[in-house]
């Protein structure tokens, strides 16, 4: 009898004492660190050897060019980096989206947003090469962090989207994905230079 007491006694004092939420496991690091590889290697594909007439093409007045996609990627980038790094600990899980929600909303371009004035192109970029420089070193940064952080994610709310950590760093990367489909839909309008 007294040795179920001494059970129950413990698992009413484990139960009152929160239990240390883990960090990301392997496999959420490996497919985080999977999927922004893979779009800054689209990024890089896309806007790699473009001319100034390819980079700076408008098919309408409301239309950004392909050098204001990457203008408005790299203006974002220290805003959603700050945003990451100032996620609040909430107890257990944070956030209402799921992954399969960040994941969709970097391939579904039916919805078009439009961007906050603060986070709208610089128009700052001379070029494509610039650019791409300083998104980069941003990109690295991210990256390494991702690859690195004992931070949990997953119980950090990031209250701008409503979403985990995690979550949006995930979304840092369809956020790109999500330009990178506006980058190809430039250069598939018939009136986009050859070269």
């Amino acid at each position: 009898m007294r040795k179920w007491v001494l059970v129950a006694a413990f698992l009413v004092a484990a139960g009152a004492m929160p239990a240390a939420m883990p960090p990301i496991t392997d496999l959420e690091r490996q497919r985080l660190v999977a999927h922004m590889q893979m779009t800054a290697s689209w990024l890089e594909d896309e806007v790699s050897g473009l001319s100034a007439a390819q980079a700076s093409f408008r098919p309408s007045a409301a239309s950004w060019t392909i050098l204001e996609v990457l203008d408005h990627l790299v203006v974002v980038g220290p805003i959603y980096w700050n945003a990451l790094q100032s996620a609040r600990p909430v107890d257990g899980r944070a956030g209402m989206m799921t992954d399969i929600d960040v994941l969709w909303y970097g391939i579904d371009r039916t919805f078009r947003e439009t961007a906050l004035k603060s986070e709208e192109p610089s128009r700052t970029q001379k070029d494509v090469q610039s650019g791409l420089m300083t998104y980069r070193t941003q990109h690295a940064k991210l990256l390494e962090y991702v690859r690195t952080t004992k931070d949990d994610l997953r119980s950090r709310l990031v209250e701008r989207q409503s979403c985990d950590a995690y979550q949006w760093a995930l979304l840092i990367s369809t956020h790109e994905q999500r330009h990178i489909l506006q980058i190809r839909e430039l250069k598939a309008h018939p009136k986009y230079p050859k070269q």
